[in-house]
């Protein structure tokens, strides 16, 4: 069956190989317009690399308090020392790891449960429906970092696994909305009436023909869980309720403040962990500038209209 919503969508008749490629040229031509994607994967893979080599890059053991305390950045302590005298640049290399880890796995729960909770229910229709959109709707007026401090203050052992299911089990209610009210939208549309007319079964129509029109949506969803659970992940640490042995972004703010780094003028200690957390939320939001012009075709031909017209102005 063909799909309507943009060319990056259209299902064909022809080998699966074809819409691969069309899929790549859709995000190759968007990446040859606007340098944004481009920049955000950029960025997203600098600290992806960094994290996965932490072991090539680092030179010392995160852990290791053999040097002298509060060092500023040199030679052979890019970063500088702790006030325990641990090399910062080692902590931000290793710390990468598990905080784009819980970032990414939290993201992806929560993900997967907004497209159970959100497009099952409303495909199938009544009292479901009606149930979990009531869900959806108390999940979403419940403060979402409090209802974190509270679930994580009542369970023991917080490590980083714990944290990152707690999140995703509590990120999932805005994506459920959106992507129930596209699913209503959808379920109404010619394409999905003349499957079901054509026999195929319901469950083939809701996987086959509804939620590959929503695949921009899912990806756009995934990109602000995972910001959020990156932030989730480095207020909880920062705050004391994760694991002050783990090496994480959050962590090293949480012992920066409580070995008086400010205090101490060692900024080096404080500045690597922030920014490198702004830094990849910045890389997905700007990932996100070519999911949108994925989902919606309009926002391509307006971005190609206005550089023909900032081109025609010079």
């Amino acid at each position: 069956m063909s799909t309507p919503l943009g060319s990056s969508m259209i299902t064909t008749n022809g080998p699966k190989s074809r819409k691969t490629r069309g899929r790549w040229q859709t995000w190759l031509d968007i990446i040859r317009r606007d340098k944004r994607p481009a920049w955000g994967l950029a960025i997203l893979l600098v600290f992806v690399v960094l994290a996965v080599f932490a072991p090539v890059f680092s030179p010392y053991s995160p852990t290791a308090s053999s040097f002298s305390p509060f060092m500023g950045p040199s030679a052979n302590h890019w970063f500088g020392t702790t006030a325990s005298g641990q090399d910062v640049w080692s902590q931000f290399l290793y710390g990468g790891r598990i905080s784009l880890s819980v970032g990414f796995a939290s993201g992806f729960i929560a993900t997967v449960l907004a497209i159970v909770l959100g497009m099952l229910p409303a495909y199938l229709g009544g009292w479901v429906d009606t149930i979990m959109a009531t869900v959806t709707n108390i999940m979403l007026v419940i403060p979402g970092l409090p209802l974190l401090i509270v679930i994580t203050a009542y369970v023991h052992q917080t490590g980083p696994l714990t944290i990152a299911l707690v999140i995703g089990l509590t990120g999932w209610a805005w994506g459920a909305r959106i992507l129930r009210s596209q699913t209503l939208t959808l379920s109404r549309r010619d394409f999905v009436a003349a499957a079901r007319l054509a026999g195929e079964h319901r469950w083939r129509v809701l996987v086959a023909e509804i939620l590959p029109n929503m695949l921009s949506l899912v990806i756009a969803n995934l990109v602000f869980a995972t910001i959020g659970a990156i932030l989730a992940e480095a207020s909880l640490e920062f705050l004391g309720l994760g694991n002050p042995s783990a090496v994480t972004w959050g962590t090293m703010l949480y012992w920066a403040d409580s070995g008086g780094a400010l205090l101490n003028g060692a900024w080096w200690w404080i500045v690597p962990p922030g920014l490198a957390i702004a830094l990849v939320g910045l890389s997905l939001a700007l990932i996100n500038f070519g999911v949108d012009q994925v989902s919606n075709p309009r926002l391509r031909l307006n971005r190609i209209k206005s550089k023909k017209h900032d081109k025609g102005v010079r």
